[in-house]
């Protein structure tokens, strides 16, 4: 297998997630928090050091690249906004700490309407599916 194969297609992974999130209203606040929780990420190793939020994000992107060159693209473009909002945002790292914590209280709200444990209790993988899901079906949408 190539080192930028991944072990699953990027619609096997797509279609694994959206088993746990079928629900018309855990859809919705998903489609909030995960980028929220996404931005929020960004912003905490922003903080901390931006040369490690590099490292990181050469590592998430890498991922991407192994599933789909379209989806790197759209999570770089994705990314490159997080940056500029955390840049051009001057706020205090507690206000990225609340947001993080709020948007996570969503997320498992959502999964109690869903019936559904979060999909990265199976596998921690999942973490970044969710964004590549919600841009992905952004990206679905936008193009239609």
């Amino acid at each position: 297998m190539s080192l930028f194969a991944s072990q699953k297609s990027l619609q096997t992974w797509l279609d694994d997630y959206a088993v746990s999130h079928q629900n018309p209203t855990n859809k919705s606040i998903h489609w909030l928090c995960v980028p929220v929780i996404f931005l929020c990420i960004v912003a905490l190793l922003y903080h901390v050091h931006i040369g490690l939020l590099g490292v990181i994000a050469v590592g998430v992107l890498f991922f991407y690249l192994r599933l789909s060159l379209v989806l790197f693209m759209q999570m770089l473009i994705f990314m490159a906004l997080c940056i500029a909002v955390v840049y051009y945002l001057p706020v205090s790292v507690w206000f990225w700490v609340g947001l993080f914590v709020v948007a996570w209280i969503g997320q498992f709200v959502g999964h109690k309407i869903e019936g559904a444990k979060p999909s990265f209790f199976e596998d921690l993988q999942f973490l970044l599916i969710g964004p590549a899901w919600v841009v992905h079906d952004m990206g679905r949408r936008l193009s239609s």
